[in-house]
This record gives C-alpha cells, sequence and structure tokens, in this order.
C-alpha cells in the first residue's frame, strides 16, 4: 500500500462506537486554530468541514468547533498535534498522527498499543527515515481524461487511482496548495488536501504476517486520539 492505513469500514464503526464525531470535531478546531475559523480562506478548515458534513455531523458541532479552534471557546481544553513513531509486528514501520487534547494519556496509550501487538514505540526519527514527507490530494473529476496528463498538468509527482473511483496525488510537501489550487481549476473536486507519510519502501510480509499487521493498524486506528495512521505496507 505505501500510504496512509485505511481501515475498512473504519467511518460506519467509528459511528457505532461515538468517536467520528469526535475526531471530525478535533480536525475541524485544528483547522480553525491554524488557519483561520473562515473556511472560504482556509481550505484544511472547508475540508474538514465538507468531511464532517458527509457522514451527517450535526452543525451545532462543527459550529462549536470552529469556535473552539478560532479561540471564541474556552473549555479549558487545547488540543495538540502529536506524531509517535514505531515498529510493528514483523518489523515493520509506523507513523501514528494523533489529536488529543491530554497527551499524558495518549503517550502511555500508543505505547501500550505497539508493545500488546508484539511492536515497539521509537523515538522521534526512528522510522520516519522510512518515509518521505509528502502533500496528498484527493479527487474526482467528471468526463473522460488522461490521469497522468491531469498529474503533469497540475504539477503533481505521482497519481493512482483508487477503488471508490477517485484519484490520489502526491505532490512535494511544500507544493500542496499550489497543485490543489491547480487541479481544483482543471475541474477537480477536491476531497482532501493534506502533509501525509508516504514510504520509499514496502515491507515483504507473508499473508500470515500481513494479517498481524492489520490486526495492528486496526487497532491504532480505532484509538480515541488518533488521526492518521501510515505504515510500510
Amino acid at each position: 500500500m505505501g500510504k496512509s492505513w485505511k481501515n475498512a469500514g473504519k467511518v460506519e464503526k467509528a459511528q457505532q462506537k461515538g468517536q467520528i464525531f469526535t475526531k471530525l470535531a478535533r480536525e475541524i478546531a485544528v483547522a480553525a486554530k491554524a488557519g483561520g475559523p473562515d473556511p472560504a480562506a482556509n481550505a484544511r478548515l472547508r475540508l474538514a468541514i465538507d468531511a464532517a458534513k458527509k457522514v451527517s455531523c450535526p452543525n451545532d458541532t462543527i459550529e462549536r468547533a470552529i469556535k473552539k479552534g478560532a479561540g471564541l471557546l474556552d473549555d479549558g481544553k487545547v488540543i495538540e498535534e502529536i506524531t509517535y513513531e514505531g515498529y510493528g509486528p514483523h518489523g515493520v514501520g509506523v507513523i501514528v498522527e494523533c489529536q488529543t487534547d491530554n497527551k499524558h494519556r495518549t503517550a502511555p496509550d500508543m505505547r501500550h498499543a505497539f508493545k500488546s501487538h508484539e511492536g515497539n514505540m521509537g523515538e522521534v526519527g526512528s522510522v520516519a527515515w522510512m518515509f518521505e514527507h509528502v502533500g496528498l490530494i484527493e479527487g474526482t473529476k467528471e468526463g473522460s481524461f488522461d490521469p497522468d496528463e491531469e498529474a503533469i498538468e497540475g504539477g503533481a509527482n505521482e497519481v493512482s487511482k483508487n477503488e471508490d473511483g477517485s484519484y490520489e496525488f502526491y505532490t512535494n510537501s511544500s507544493d500542496l496548495d499550489a497543485v490543489r489550487e491547480a487541479l481544483t481549476k482543471r475541474g477537480w473536486k477536491i476531497t482532501k488536501g493534506e502533509l501525509s507519510f508516504k514510504a520509499k519502501n514496502i515491507t515483504e510480509l507473508t499473508p500470515e504476517q500481513l494479517k498481524d499487521v492489520e490486526e495492528f493498524l486496526n487497532y491504532l486506528d480505532d484509538m480515541d486520539d488518533t488521526h492518521r495512521v501510515h505504515a510500510t505496507i
């Protein structure tokens, strides 16, 4: 795979557990804090709001998250973005991006997750060398087109098609906004635009080993404070 781990049925399962709205609200708050509360001027916030509406997140939850991120709502909690690294089962490199209001809770929980799945959480930089820091853009476009031509004209380095018919474009991390704007002008409806991690090399695994790794990645993905998971598979 070599890209952000995608938990099959993640949205449905998270909704059942009451997690998805909380995670979406955190991303909205972080986006509003980073780029301001106006979706028209903050692409990250606009995409976060779109993602929330896609799964019927209540409007008051969205509005509250925007106010919280903009500093207009003081509930005594500050959401921090923290990245953890380590090796999962069978030597697979893993990066976990978290959004949390209590890092003193998240760190031990993450350490336990790695240890309980025969992995080992490392220090910052312990597995980052196994990944490229890239821009990731996901979108759809109507009509017929040549994906490679779209990538070249938009300034992306690579393009691939997802199972649901959407496309993913990889860019240099510094080119994310420029490529997103170029693709939008070419008729693309952008559904995701974010900095991400792409594996430089894929870890070779047997089917049995892959099952162990997927179980671990699903476990990480289901944790309350997890935002995104990346692995060398």
